[in-house]
């Protein structure tokens, strides 16, 4: 059976050339050709997308490498946020993917697109939509909805999600210690949560805390400009530096009773969401790999050594070939998760599977990246040492590499080794 939208007759080289983007201004500049299979998608599986997606997928793509992707690296260094980038993402729809009536398929390609451009921009849009418009879509009240929705959408608004604590992160549903009290018609938190994304940016933070009435653990949206919140920026990460993750204190912070989101009432309700944003953190490293690919492919056809292109070396060659057949497995086995997320059969064990194993995959890409480019490889200026720093924290977060394997392991065993 013929993948959609490939043109039936063509051969692999003049199909592949119709298929893809000319070099990029630069490239022509300097007079180099487009190498074949620019897009690195040889098991086509944009072309699963229907006719108008696949066009906007292009668009989005297009704008992404030809703006985003090395204007990022100086907001990357410097670690600082660039709002001016997160506007024109606005523009392009980036931040409605969760309301738009899109495919899972394309969603889940805009954020490999992301990725590829830049990780940190990919975590904000990915937070974004699964975490944010995600629970104030599903589990907010009408009047949640009208307030904050138009303004996320359009990126013009940004929310933080703030779970994680400073003692508690892969045990937060038993450890929980932020507290939330009912006082007559308001709501008072306590607590303190770390890591959280875009923290000190961010117009509200969807907090999870504990009602000490009844011991549940609920979702409050929390506007950044109360009383009592502060939030201080994490500085000198390694990784997705250019996302403001902040250190939050709630200082018996009063909202309003309306701010409790209604569907949020028990921490199950979030768990089906985490469970979506865990699988989103796999379309980021199929993305990551693809970056790899493309700065170590392109490094190969223009650095010589010992009179000719490192391509032309065997062992340059092999690295190579593994990157794209690492990039390649996690992007196809990301398309097939979309196939069951879209049938609505997404479970915990498939969304940990493909976190733990696609992650996994990219912390090797990236390295074989690096080794590739030697000394250069540990530069941002040339892109790899970037890719290597933003690498460790899709191992690490979402759930880290271990407690993901723990729960595939768990459901094929129908044994707990927690502890």
């Amino acid at each position: 059976m013929q993948p959609q939208g490939r043109a039936s007759g063509a051969t692999l080289t003049e199909e592949a050339t119709q298929r893809q983007p000319a070099a990029s201004a630069a490239e022509s500049a300097a007079g180099i050709a487009a190498p074949p299979f620019p897009d690195a998608d040889l098991m086509y599986i944009v072309d699963l997308l229907p006719p108008e997606e696949q066009f906007r997928y292009q668009e989005v793509r297009d704008f992404l490498q030809s703006r985003v992707r090395a204007a990022s690296i100086d907001y990357w260094n410097r670690e600082e946020f660039p709002f001016g980038l997160v506007a024109e993402l606005g523009k392009y729809g980036l931040g409605g993917l969760q309301t738009d009536g899109t495919s899972k398929l394309f969603k889940g390609l805009m954020y490999v697109e992301l990725a590829r451009a830049d990780v940190s921009l990919s975590a904000l849009v990915g937070i974004h939509n699964e975490l944010i418009v995600g629970m104030i879509d599903q589990l907010g009240s009408e009047e949640q909805k009208a307030r904050w929705l138009p303004g996320l959408t359009a990126l013009t608004q940004i929310g933080a999600f703030a779970l994680t604590e400073p003692e508690h992160g892969s045990d937060i549903a038993g450890g929980l210690a932020t507290t939330a009290r009912l006082d007559g018609g308001e709501w008072v938190i306590n607590g303190a949560k770390r890591w959280i994304g875009a923290g000190t940016i961010a117009d509200f933070a969807v907090v999870w805390a504990r009602d000490v009435a009844d011991q549940q653990i609920k979702g409050f949206i929390v506007e950044t400009d109360r009383p009592g919140y502060t939030a201080t920026k994490i500085a000198n990460k390694i990784g997705l530096r250019i996302m403001q993750n902040a250190d939050i204190v709630l200082d018996e912070v009063r909202i309003p009773k309306a701010n409790l989101l209604p569907g949020a009432t028990d921490f199950s309700k979030a768990n089906e969401l985490l469970r979506d944003s865990r699988a989103w953190v796999g379309w980021q490293a199929a993305g990551i790999q693809l970056a790899a690919f493309d700065v170590a492919r392109s490094y190969s056809l223009e650095r010589k050594q010992f009179g000719k292109e490192l391509a032309r070396f065997q062992l340059i060659q092999q690295q190579l070939a593994e990157i794209l057949g690492n990039a390649s497995a996690s992007l196809s086995l990301m398309a097939q998760l979309a196939r069951i997320q879209e049938d609505g059969q997404l479970e915990m064990v498939q969304a940990a599977m493909a976190k733990s194993t696609t992650t996994r995959l990219a912390r090797a890409s990236v390295a074989m990246g690096r080794s590739l480019m030697g000394g250069n490889g540990i530069s941002s200026d040339y892109e790899m040492g970037k890719l290597f720093g933003d690498a460790e924290i899709l191992y690490t977060y979402e759930g880290s590499y271990e407690i993901n394997s723990l729960i595939v392991a768990r459901a094929v065993t129908g044994k707990s080794a927690f502890v």
